[in-house]
């Protein structure tokens, strides 16, 4: 489809938006975005393109609905250029014919690189994240998946895809085709069929690997899309789908029925190989030629605001099947396409910039780590040391660590400047937000990849409590019946110990704060709720930290215990390699429900002392940790075996490379996490903020409790 240039109308409205935007700015001030009722103040018109099908227009999920929702609640008029394709899309944008456009971030990094478009917001999920994991889902009865599940080294599940029949999302979509194919191409299981200059080739190149019968669905067939993939592997028509690590629990979920898609299969029949890459989420994007930075600014604003009220997020949701976005830019969402795509035909010589462009660099001469250590890790895989050998090869700076004894030396060394970054756990990283004027540059993700734990409440799996937990009634909650109860408590961090549970009992409606409650020590608020007798154990008493919470309940002395909701799992099974006497089994404890989340470990900065340049450059490097995958021992048929360290960005083994030295160790044995995320000091901490703020007294006791800890 071609689009020809917009006429002199679009010029006009551009040129009106930005004489509008003080306006905006001033109404949004005033009186939100969202929600405006004030209807004589100038308004501004937006084109957002749209792929749609037939169906789409008859259901909730017309585009027409966000158009008039937007324009009715905001000084946005808003219509709607509905193409056909995601070429068309392109087209549209390239020649000024709308002003945004949602899209794969695969496609979007091809309107990047060709002609210039650029990204203002992602798609971000209920965890924070901003990407998918990639991955080849197979059924449990196939050879793939046999292999994958064996542990076995020589029997490679990648390789046997080879002659299979693949389940792609769409033509050049990105975690249906671009990343897998670019890691099969890249490692050497696939070979390019045709020239290697011509896109095109990529289509005869899957249909070579894998079958003729592989599905590259159009839009409107019945196996396009995320869901199309899956179906076609469910219903028979392939064998492997190129999906998202979520798209079985969207597409399938297990405790909604009615939500379920009828082609779903059950879903242990699932199977999903090993994550191949992380895919940025989906995009809107817009042509920099067209649109003003002014412009830029209001729509993002307007995009966010969206998600910020549950009606504007249903309709943000039925439309572009996201509910809220976050600002971002094309370097940092889309950048790591460019390692990924260069393997696939035709990218290279068509789509890749290879012009000398200026990159971002660190100011700093030498950047400073503040970190925990101790001389028993001194030269071992846990040396801080290796991280910033790390960073020094990533940034080219100098990268030294400033050993601190505590959290608050290390918020304290970067508020003097001795330090550039810190790695603060959750109590100190509140503090030196809140308190020290500190921020957060990124988080360290939990093996599952999410940002936080969970403080659970476990009582005996034979007591009331836990009988209201399991009986599916919801006329009997166990929190109702905790009043009054002896409760254990850990005695060791104050917040998941004292002021998880009390601010849950709070926001709950379970216990009522007074005047006087300010003056009234957490312990005193603990037993005016629960018992006298509550077990807050100093350090050297019986049931102190979180063995000793279990064990108060084990032993009968207490009816409650508040410990981490893989506490149990992972310290009272025998395989755990610690399981006491104390431990009746896990079947004998049961969870009455998580309470409060404690955030992950914050990569902490000092805003007044790192330019934005510079923290740029940092959290990239810290991110490219994510990449790295330390491979022993590992086979492929007629390559022979090796070891090393293995750049999923790049595609290559790094033999060199020592194994404490790759990025997944790193992350692993220092960070103790599976990756680094990019947060903000909000997005990351501000739940346990509010939670703190519940509890009258809580910052106090947290400094006392770091204070004491120096």
């Amino acid at each position: 489809m071609i689009v020809h240039e917009r006429s002199s109308v679009h010029l006009l409205r551009t040129k009106i938006l930005a004489q509008t935007i003080s306006i905006l700015l001033l109404s949004c001030v005033i009186s939100g975005c969202i929600g405006d009722e004030e209807g004589d103040q100038e308004r501004t018109s937006l084109v957002i393109a749209y792929e749609v099908s037939a169906d789409m227009l008859e259901s909730g999920t017309n585009p027409e609905i966000l158009a008039d929702h937007i324009s009715k609640n905001t000084n946005f008029d808003v219509s709607i250029y509905t193409v056909d394709s995601k070429v068309a899309m392109l087209e549209a944008l390239r020649f000024g014919n709308v002003d945004i456009a949602y899209m794969d971030s695969g496609n979007a990094w091809i309107g990047w690189n060709q002609y210039g478009l650029e990204v203002l917001a992602a798609d971000q999920k209920s965890d924070g994240r901003s990407y998918y994991n990639a991955h080849a889902w197979v059924l449990d009865d196939s050879e793939i998946a046999i292999a994958h599940l064996d542990s076995d080294p020589l029997t490679n599940p990648f390789s046997l895809m080879e002659g299979k029949t693949s389940c792609h999302t769409g033509w050049l979509e990105s975690v249906g085709m671009m990343l897998p194919m670019g890691f099969l191409l890249g490692l050497g299981y696939a070979n390019v069929l045709g020239d290697p200059n011509d896109i095109e080739s990529l289509r005869g190149t899957i249909h070579g690997f894998f079958s003729d019968s592989s599905s590259i669905p159009d839009p409107g067939t019945p196996y396009y899309g995320l869901s199309g993939a899956l179906k076609c592997l469910s219903e028979g028509a392939g064998q492997i789908a190129f999906v998202k690590d979520n798209t079985i629990s969207d597409y399938c979920p297990e405790d909604e029925i009615d939500q379920r898609e009828d082609w779903c299969l059950e879903n242990s029949r699932y199977v999903a190989l090993p994550s191949f890459a992380k895919a940025p989420s989906d995009v809107f994007v817009y042509n920099p030629d067209y649109l003003q930075n002014e412009s830029i600014s209001d729509i993002t604003n307007l995009l966010m605001s969206l998600g910020e009220e549950q009606d504007s997020s249903d309709v943000l949701f039925n439309t572009f099947g996201t509910m809220g976005v976050v600002e971002t830019n094309s370097d940092d969402h889309l950048g790591i396409y460019s390692s990924f795509v260069s393997s696939i035909p035709g990218i290279s010589a068509y789509y890749v910039d290879d012009k000398d462009e200026e990159e971002i660099t660190i100011s700093l001469e030498e950047l400073r780590i503040a970190f925990q250590t101790s001389e028993s890790t001194n030269g071992t895989d846990k040396d801080p040391s290796l991280l910033a050998d790390f960073l020094s090869s990533e940034l080219g700076v100098n990268v030294s660590v400033i050993h601190v004894d505590s959290d608050l030396e290390a918020i304290s060394s970067l508020e003097s400047g001795d330090a550039h970054l810190a790695f603060t756990g959750h109590l100190a990283s509140v503090v030196g937000w809140k308190m020290r004027g500190l921020a957060v540059l990124a988080a360290i993700q939990n093996d599952d990849q999410t940002l936080s734990s969970q403080v659970s409440g476990w009582a005996l799996s034979d007591s009331e409590l836990a009988s209201y937990t399991t009986d599916n009634d919801e006329s009997t909650n166990p929190f109702d019946l905790i009043a009054g109860m002896v409760s254990c408590h850990t005695g060791t961090d104050p917040y998941s110990s004292l002021i998880a549970p009390l601010s849950h009992m709070i926001s709950n409606g379970y216990l009522v704060m007074h005047e006087d409650s300010g003056s009234i020590s957490l312990e005193d608020l603990v037993r005016s709720h629960f018992s006298e007798d509550s077990a807050i154990p100093n350090p050297d008493e019986s049931y102190y930290g979180e063995s000793g919470a279990i064990r108060c309940i084990s032993e009968d002395y207490g009816q409650i215990a508040f410990v981490d909701e893989n506490f149990i799992e992972e310290h009272c099974t025998n395989h755990s390699g610690d399981n006491s006497d104390w431990c009746l089994g896990t079947d004998n404890y049961t969870s009455i429900g998580g309470i409060a989340i404690i955030p992950t470990t914050s990569v902490m900065y000092n805003p007044e002392l790192l330019d934005t340049r510079s923290r740029a450059s940092i959290i990239n490097a810290l991110i490219d940790m994510n990449y790295d995958m330390y491979l022993e021992n590992y086979s492929r048929p007629g390559m022979g075996t090796y070891t090393g360290c293995y750049d999923i960005s790049v595609h290559k083994v790094f033999y060199e490379i020592p194994k404490e030295s790759c990025g997944d160790e790193i992350l692993k044995n220092i960070l103790e996490g599976s990756g680094v995320a990019r947060v903000t000091s909000q997005g990351h901490l501000g739940q346990f903020s509010d939670n703190l703020m519940l509890v009258p007294g809580a910052f106090e006791v947290i400094e006392s409790h770091l204070a004491n800890d120096e």
